[in-house]
């Protein structure tokens, strides 16, 4: 399913947006337009011969379809998006900040549901928070005087 160059670079010039796909197109469009090997056009984009020859295969079996990415599968999410809807809401709602403790406990109660604090961590980074880090407010607030009582109050016989 070869396309006709004038198609090619009218696709790389006009039509495809994304970035991958076009780096993708200006390969078959040199290999297959200019009749450059592959290892050459390659090098010039900085990419490695695999890269090139996997994504010539692609396209010379699936056309420009195949210079596509394809929905990667994964794990899917153990809450509900409704639930982390209402969650990211209650977040955005609250002025005061949140620690990935509170964050837990939370999500124990909407969505049943137990994390580790390094997932909560990267859950409140993915929704676009940062966790309430908590300061150390009442360090070294002690005048001098108060110290030295306290030690003279506190020594050992």
């Amino acid at each position: 399913m070869a396309f006709a160059r004038s198609e090619l670079e009218r696709l790389y010039k006009k039509r495809e947006l994304d970035s991958d796909v076009k780096e993708r197109l200006l390969l078959v469009i040199k290999v297959e337009g200019d009749d450059i090997v592959p290892a050459r056009v390659a090098k010039e984009l900085h990419r490695s011969r695999t890269w090139a020859s996997d994504w010539l295969a692609r396209y010379r079996e699936e056309g420009i379809e195949g210079l596509r990415d394809r929905p990667k599968s994964g794990r899917p999410p153990e809450l509900s998006q409704e639930v982390v809807l209402k969650i990211r809401k209650k977040l955005k709602e609250s002025r005061q900040g949140w620690t990935t403790k509170q964050v837990n406990e939370m999500i124990v109660k909407e969505g049943g549901i137990q994390y580790h604090s390094h997932h909560i961590y990267r859950l409140l980074h993915k929704w676009g928070f940062k966790q309430k880090i908590p300061r150390k407010v009442h360090i070294n607030t002690a005048s001098e005087e108060e110290k030295q009582e306290f030690k003279k109050e506190h020594r050992v016989s």
